[in-house]
This record gives structure tokens, C-alpha cells and sequence, in this order.
């Protein structure tokens, strides 16, 4: 599968630029990120990808739906990919809210406070990636995957960090690292 940072958004933005959290929950995409999606758009053309799955925060669906819309995909939101919680850009948004802005796509399977409460652990973090992991092993069509997330939860699937829409390919029937 193809794992994708998603695109730059105003919490990367003003946070790379001072270092200190300015306060933005589920923030949307800057011009800057929706240009980087379409460049992971045109890294996926050539490949046989045939569905995308992506987290719920607003910047990981605004770079699914660019990629999808172009090529003609179908989204799945899956909690599981989300970002490890730990500043304000990870609260997110209510799945009623995300259905009236995504009427295409199925919130349903989303809890209310789907980002967890409070801080995630590393534990916690790790533990998800693991579920994921398996659940796209077992998966036969995971070669033609990719995965809209973040960079806490690639970081902690893969051990790599990726600047904002930035990809790898990733084996999830490979055995994992210690």
C-alpha cells in the first residue's frame, strides 16, 4: 500500500514557522497543502491503486478528496489512521458535522468524540498501528491501497517521518520492527 502525509495545513504552517501550538482544532488545508496533494495525486496516476482510505481530520479528507476526485476513487474513513492526539490541530470534528460537509462519504462507524480524550500514549499509538496492520494484511487488495494519515501515525507504523504530502510504499505482511 501507498501510506500519504496528508497535505499542509494551517496548524503546520503557523507551528513550523514558531514552534508553539497556535491553537487551530482540525484544521483545514492551506494552498501550499492542496498544491502537495495534487503532486501525491500525480505520484499515484501511474500506480493500480483502486481505493483510498483515509483519517477523519478535515486535512486528511480535503487530500483524500483531491486525489479521488481526480482519479475516480472511493474514500473509507477509518479512525484507526488518525493522528496521535497530542496539540490542539487533534480535535477533531463530530461525524454529524463531517457528514453535512462530506455527504459522499460514511461517518456512521465514527464514535462522537472519535480522536480519543486527552493525550494518546505512545502505547496506545502503537497498539492502534498493530490493528491497522493487521487488518490490511489480511486484506487481498492491500497492494492497490493508499492511505491518506499523519505523521505521528506513519512515524509510529514504519518508523519514517514524511514532510507534508509525501508518501511510501509500505508491506504490512512484512514482519514489523522491534
Amino acid at each position: 500500500m501507498i501510506l500519504i502525509r496528508h497535505g499542509q495545513s494551517y496548524f503546520n504552517l503557523h507551528y513550523g514557522a514558531t514552534r508553539v501550538d497556535p491553537g487551530i482544532p482540525d484544521p483545514e488545508l492551506t494552498e501550499a497543502g492542496r498544491q502537495q496533494a495534487y503532486a501525491a495525486l500525480e505520484t499515484l496516476r501511474p500506480r493500480a491503486v483502486k481505493r483510498l482510505i483515509a483519517s477523519p481530520y478535515t486535512r486528511a479528507l480535503e487530500t483524500a478528496h483531491i486525489i479521488a476526485d481526480a482519479l475516480g476513487l472511493p474514500i473509507s474513513v477509518e479512525p484507526l489512521v488518525r493522528e496521535r492526539a497530542a496539540f490542539t490541530c487533534d480535535i477533531g470534528t463530530p461525524p454529524a458535522e463531517l457528514a453535512r460537509r462530506w455527504p459522499r462519504l460514511s461517518f456512521h462507524h465514527l464514535e462522537e468524540r472519535w480522536w480519543g480524550h486527552g493525550e494518546e500514549s505512545e502505547a496506545s499509538l502503537h497498539a492502534r498501528c498493530l490493528r491497522f496492520r493487521a487488518s490490511m494484511a489480511a486484506s487481498p487488495d492491500w497492494p492497490q491501497v493508499a492511505v491518506i494519515s499523519h505523521w505521528g501515525f506513519i512515524r509510529a507504523l514504519t518508523g519514517e517521518t514524511l514532510l507534508n504530502g509525501a508518501y511510501l510504499a509500505f508491506d504490512p505482511t512484512l514482519p514489523a520492527a522491534p
